[in-house]
């Protein structure tokens, strides 16, 4: 007969996954920032690795849905293609660990450089705030990257130019 789990045996039991999913989180981002696509690529499911018709998805700000890791993988050598540096700095990270899916939610606090358009206005990759859901699968290699999805995060004055009118 099992024996009865108790709140906190159960909380001690997730300890390592929660720390392995972050730690898979961390990777992502010290990927991008470092120009690795190769990092950025294994840190994603791998073909097969799926169980769905689609393998990946990504969802960045302003871009339509990507599936598949060819559109996935396109969309961040673009990103980093098109920057000269890219920082992270994630705030409010939560992880949530459901037997071999975890999701990871945070906010991405991103500084990253680029050329001025010709109005002498930014690019729509440099800097911004975004609020992310990552989703992890657990495989025989560890942790990896099932779905990422970015919102943007409004500034204050975005809400208080709809106010006024």
């Amino acid at each position: 007969m099992a024996e009865a789990v108790s709140g906190n045996d159960r909380a001690a039991a997730l300890e390592p996954d929660e720390e392995a999913v972050l730690a898979a989180n961390q990777a992502l981002y010290e990927a991008l920032e470092n120009g690795d696509l190769e990092a950025v690529e294994s840190i994603w499911l791998g073909p097969g690795e799926a169980d769905d018709k689609g393998g990946v998805f990504c969802v960045h700000p302003g871009w339509p849905a990507l599936v598949g890791r060819a559109q996935v993988t396109r969309s961040y050598m673009l990103i980093m293609a098109n920057t000269e540096y890219i920082q992270f700095f994630l705030t409010d990270v939560e992880v949530d660990v459901h037997g071999d899916v975890a999701l990871v939610t945070c906010t991405e606090n991103i500084l990253s450089g680029g050329e001025p358009e010709e109005e002498g206005e930014l690019g729509p990759l440099v800097g911004g705030k975004v609020v992310s859901t990552n989703v992890f699968r657990r495989t025989p290699d560890g942790w990896k990257l099932w779905s990422h999805h970015g919102s943007p995060v409004l500034t204050s004055g975005d809400d208080e130019d709809d106010e006024e009118d």
